[in-house]
């Protein structure tokens, strides 16, 4: 017995963290490769709207819908023990699941795009590696983890999310510290132009599009006070880094709004070759960890559809899906990472508040008000 005396306590605060933080570090993962691991996510959503316009619309409609639809959405799917995102628009759109599935698939396509073109240019220009080495290592990584399973996943999101909130806070701090005077002057600026409360909450519904994709890690919560707080924290923890990189970005406004690649040219700026290195394997490996949760949400969907009809998923499944839609991305990202996030995250992301915002806000708080001890 003495030997165990640690085992409970231990074993009941890891239990916690499963239920309260696991979530959100999860959501935080995804979101950032897509949401604003290179900067250019920011100015698009933010930045162009001014330096205030900006920052209102983070910490107002972006933080305040992200949070509820965490705080929803994570008791919607205990409640429901809708773990894949097929069970959880089946339960809250009904038969308009579909056009969810469709806009999620075309979204994987355009954000996996984003994330290749991310990494080719990052590995490019830090290492002088050619482009398409950046877009078939990100391919490769990504198609291993989903290849892992759940628990794999999990468990890299969770602690690539505490390396990446230490690399952005010294971001931040060096940033401010050197460009301190000129971060002042950006806010002072009292210009703010119109737009800012749709453009935040079109970003929150970017964000909260992706919330079915994480499903997988609200599954050990157990109670509806769990899902609430889970939530509560989701909300936060997500877009706190994004802050943090937001302040650093004004250091260098009003040039920084043409740079394709925002973090780049920070990197630069900063002059840090030791630094530029660290920031960029962190950023690469957030790239990793969003593509990894996108995709392994759409195999989930799969397998739970299999498994309802008594079939298993076999497991090399998993891996050849994912270079199937990475095929596709990295054709997409020819593109380029400007234009990709300015048309084609604007779409989407009128798509999401129409499909999962309002829905969750509607039909999902009413069924969970209307039976509060479920």
């Amino acid at each position: 017995m003495p030997q165990n005396s640690g085992a409970g306590p231990a074993a009941g605060l890891y239990a916690r963290l499963r239920r309260y933080l696991l979530p959100a570090l999860v959501f935080q993962s995804i979101v950032i490769g897509g949401g604003y691991g290179t900067g250019r996510e920011l100015v698009e959503f933010f930045l162009l709207y001014g330096p205030r316009g900006g920052l209102m619309a983070m910490l107002g409609p972006t933080l305040v819908l992200t949070t509820l639809c965490c705080m929803v959405g994570f008791e919607f799917a205990r409640r429901h023990r809708a773990y894949d995102y097929r069970s959880f628009f089946g339960r809250l759109l009904g038969p308009g699941w579909v056009l969810y599935e469709v806009t999620y698939l075309v979204f994987i396509v355009v954000v996996m795009a984003v994330l290749g073109s991310a990494a080719g240019n990052f590995l490019r220009e830090t290492f002088g590696m050619p482009y398409a080495v950046g877009v078939v290592g990100l391919l490769l990584a990504v198609a291993f983890l989903v290849f892992r399973g759940s628990d794999t996943i999990e468990r890299v999101l969770a602690t690539w999310s505490l390396v990446l909130y230490a690399v952005y806070l010294v971001f931040f701090i060096w940033s401010v510290s050197s460009f301190g005077e000129q971060t002042a002057a950006a806010l002072r600026i009292e210009t703010v132009e119109p737009g800012w409360i749709g453009a935040g909450a079109r970003y929150a519904a970017g964000c909260v599009g992706l919330l079915p994709a994480m499903l997988f890690a609200t599954r050990h919560i157990e109670t509806r006070r769990e899902a609430l707080w889970a939530g509560f924290l989701a909300g936060p923890i997500t877009l706190a880094p994004a802050l943090l990189f937001y302040f650093a970005m004004l250091g260098q406004y009003p040039e920084i709004l043409g740079r394709p690649v925002p973090a780049n040219h920070l990197l630069e700026v900063l002059g840090s070759r030791t630094f530029q290195v660290v920031f960029q394997v962190m950023l690469f490996g957030t790239l990793i960890e969003t593509g990894s949760g996108l995709i392994h949400a759409f195999n989930e969907r799969l397998a739970e559809t299999l498994q309802r009809s008594g079939r298993a998923m076999p497991r090399a499944a998993r891996p050849a899906i994912a270079l199937g839609l990475l095929v596709g991305a990295a054709a997409l990202a020819r593109v380029g990472i400007v234009e990709l996030i300015a048309k084609g995250y604007g779409t989407i992301t009128w798509a999401f508040v129409l499909l999962v915002i309002v829905p969750l806000l509607t039909v999902g708080t009413w069924q969970i008000v209307r039976r509060p001890n479920a």
